[in-house]
This record gives C-alpha cells, structure tokens and sequence, in this order.
C-alpha cells in the first residue's frame, strides 16, 4: 500500500436559515463557529478511513476566527475547509465561509483540533496514516 497523502481540500454549502440571523438582521457569530466544526466533521467523514472514523473524534481547542462581512437571511454560502500543520496532539485546520455566488469570504478561521479516544474521553495518538492524511508539514 503507499503512503497516504494529505487529503483534499472539502467543500459544502448551505442556506442561512431564519434561526441564524441575529437582531442586526445578519447571521449570528456563534453560527459561523457552527459552520466552521460542522465543515470540519463532514471533511473527516469523507475522507478518513472507517476503522479511524470509529475509533476517533475530534475536539475543538482553539478557535480563531476573522468576520469580513455579513451574511443574510437566504444567502447560499460555500463551507470550505483544509488541513494544516500538527504539533504533537494538535491539528490546525483551516475554513472560509464563502458567498456562493462570487464566491467573496466572508468569514476565515482556523480552528486547533486534539483526537479523542471516544471510549475513554481523553486525548489518542492518531496513526501515521491518519497524521499524514490530516496534516501538511508545518
């Protein structure tokens, strides 16, 4: 077998919904933080192996995120999400959120992930396969 590469790059869209918009009549900050784990949880299901989607889940450490505009009620927006580096039990991954049509950001994040043993709670060494599949060199 040869050795994984990093995966792909992961897209998918989705309609704001009237339950996000906040009283400035824009989606609510804590909906982007959503988007951002959501994007990053539907890339893991796509592309990792099923033994390691059963035997891991992944934790949000970290979150940091830039707002340069504001989405609205109807808008049609691109989730887009990619790997970065790992250092130890920790994996940087990076998201836009995007107007679908044109394709202007509106949002940038990058987001520090640990692995977690789902049996035991606590923090797992991932597999050389899934830090090469989830990680650029940094």
């Amino acid at each position: 077998m040869s050795d994984p590469t990093p995966v792909e790059p992961f897209e998918m869209t989705v309609r704001v919904d009237p339950a996000d918009i906040d009283a400035l009549g824009h989606v609510n900050n804590i909906v982007y933080l959503r988007w951002v784990q959501d994007v990053a949880k539907a890339h893991w299901f796509a592309a990792a192996p099923p033994e390691d989607q059963t035997g891991l889940v992944w934790m949000v450490v970290r979150h940091e995120i830039d707002y340069l505009a504001a989405a609205g009620p109807g808008d049609e927006l691109v989730l887009r999400t990619w790997i970065g580096a790992a250092a130890g039990l920790r994996f940087d991954r990076h998201t836009e959120v995007l107007r679908a049509g044109g394709r202007k950001v509106l949002a940038k994040a990058t987001t520090v992930w640990v692995p977690i043993d789902p049996a035991t709670g606590r923090p797992k060494r991932v597999s050389d396969r899934v830090r090469k599949m989830f990680s650029v060199a940094g």
